[in-house]
């Protein structure tokens, strides 16, 4: 058993870090394909280009980091960033490029410096998740996401709860941008560039956040402050410490996330 918990408390941390993970798949990818192609040349006489051999690291860093249990858009970076690099360094190309592409991942990333909060996007069966804990409210709920990336899952919501009023706070600027956007012809549905901490969150009867472990402790205690008794704060994964969710609800897909409830006034 404690084996067990071990393991589980190790693949948990490795979860929570993302970029860790995505650079073990690459240093493992580029790993075996360095052995591969050494193995190759030195028996075989034969040769792979330098563009093909990134492209081969590249599927395979990208099929790593996915059994290790990174979100589905990092297979697209693990795939892509070697391949881009080797590019890259045989090409002429000018500096702002470079920090085109840095202000690019910042922008979309503001939150992992600031608030500790790295960009998570919540997948199908959280939204799943999510309409059936929603069918037991009122028709009329308000809901706020904490944090709604590109605002795929608030969007799913609005759809599927045409009476609720859905609204999402979002700080990284290009991430905001995409998820105004995106809700723009959703009448229900609104985003606001804004931070979680200076959410009111009396306004609503029900806050879903995919945060990170690192804020919410505080968290609990500003909704602990703010919400109405009844009122329902929904965590992706992550824990209050300290407090038992008063529900929690697998969603038995590859990263092993929950939604984890409290009840307000039922603590």
């Amino acid at each position: 058993m404690a084996r067990g918990r071990g393991v589980s408390e190790s693949t948990a941390w490795l979860r929570r870090r993302p970029a860790l993970v995505a650079l073990v798949a690459q240093l493992g990818a580029t790993l075996v394909v360095g052995v591969a192609i050494h193995l190759a040349a030195q028996w075989g006489g034969w040769r792979l280009s330098w563009l093909g051999a990134g492209l081969v690291q590249g599927l395979l860093a990208a099929s790593l980091g996915q059994w290790l249990g990174l979100a589905r858009w990092w297979w697209w970076l693990n795939l892509l960033f070697v391949p881009a690099l080797l590019a890259a360094s045989g090409a002429a190309l000018p500096s702002w490029v470079f920090l085109a592409g840095f202000v690019l991942l910042l922008s979309l990333n503001w939150n992992s410096a600031g608030e500790r909060v790295p960009l998570y996007l919540s997948g199908a069966r959280c939204r799943a998740g999510l309409v059936e804990l929603l069918a037991r409210r009122e028709a009329d709920f308000r809901f706020v996401d904490l944090g709604c990336g590109p605002a795929g899952t608030l969007l799913y919501l609005a759809r599927r709860f045409p009476a609720a009023q859905f609204v999402g706070v979002e700080t990284a600027p290009l991430t905001f941008a995409i998820a105004w956007l995106r809700c723009l012809a959703q009448g229900n549905c609104r985003v606001r560039y804004q931070s979680l901490w200076r959410t009111d969150l009396s306004a609503f009867e029900v806050v879903y956040c995919f945060l990170s472990p690192a804020p919410m402790a505080a968290l609990w205690g500003k909704a602990r402050m703010q919400m109405a008794a009844g009122s329902w704060l929904v965590s992706n994964s992550f824990e209050v410490p300290g407090v038992p969710a008063e529900r929690i609800v697998e969603l038995h897909d590859w990263r092993r996330s929950r939604l984890l409830l409290w009840r307000m006034g039922g603590e």
